[in-house]
């Protein structure tokens, strides 16, 4: 049997785990794949602790920049980010690091027919804002506003942005100011859990053509909601989470063709379960 992970906390939540079965079902890999606990400051014994069927380990907050120095490889998003959202792990104890937060969410942006986003802000300062950030540069970004809760706490964030971000400018903000930077915005990127999406804050959004909400449970959000209702485009998280959960599934069992369709099927099963959408 090969174990497969995804680590976080809180992470009991986590719909990859249902991604990544119904994965491995269509491609008749005997794999497990289970959420486990591990808090901050806790992923360096994890690792040490695994075994020889371990292959493959998917992290969520506040996971995403520790684990980067416990690598002994990384792909270049993790270079440039400085946030590792997947580990594959190797027979002979390696440890190799993929950012697929990025690509992912290049992805989710481009399917959803949002055309090129030349400012965007986004709420949130953490990993999973970076990543977008990079993503949107990708796509032509040329300016962006990250509004942070406590811009205090971002400085990882922005060591990470002026070392690597090229083409871009860039500012950190209060969250409080939102509605004084979103009027020239084509695009806003919420990574705020659904709880921190208050009405004065979807309402200085209601002008913004495009929104990205990274959250997928629950489902419809208060912002999702909002931008379903008048008719503006939304790049949902379960978009994000598919996108990404397949180049995993694809790093981990080196398979060419993975079984997205079944992936969308089993996760939006789960949620209609869950009643989150």
């Amino acid at each position: 049997m090969v174990t497969c992970a995804v680590l976080g906390d809180p992470v009991a939540h986590s719909l990859s785990p249902v991604l990544h079965r119904a994965a491995y079902e269509e491609l008749g890999l005997d794999w497990s794949y289970d959420a486990v606990q591990v808090p901050a400051g806790g992923l360096a014994a994890f690792l040490d602790g695994l075994d020889a069927t371990w292959r493959g380990l998917s992290l969520t907050m506040p996971l995403k920049r520790e684990a980067v120095p416990l690598l002994t490889s990384a792909d270049e998003w993790v270079r440039l980010t400085g946030a590792a959202n997947t580990i594959v792990l190797g027979d002979d104890g390696s440890r190799h690091g993929l950012n697929t937060d990025v690509p992912g969410a290049r992805a989710a942006v481009e399917q959803a027919g949002v055309g090129s986003v030349a400012r965007a802000v986004v709420l949130g300062a953490g990993a999973t804002a970076v990543s977008v950030v990079f993503a949107l540069a990708e796509l032509g970004l040329e300016q962006v506003t990250l509004l942070a809760r406590d811009p205090a706490r971002a400085g990882e964030s922005v060591r990470v942005l002026a070392q690597h971000l090229r083409g871009t400018s860039y500012d950190v903000l209060p969250l409080t100011e939102a509605a004084q930077h979103v009027d020239a915005a084509d695009l806003a990127v919420s990574t705020l859990p659904a709880s921190a999406q208050v009405p004065e804050l979807v309402a200085a959004l209601a002008e913004v053509p495009a929104v990205f909400d990274v959250v997928y449970d629950p489902w419809p959000t208060p912002l999702a909601a909002s931008v379903e209702a008048s008719g503006r485009t939304l790049v949902t998280g379960l978009d994000l989470l598919l996108a990404q959960a397949r180049d995993q599934v694809r790093a981990m069992t080196e398979a060419s063709d993975v079984p997205v369709e079944a992936m969308r099927k089993a996760a939006e099963k789960e949620l209609e379960a869950r009643g989150a959408r």
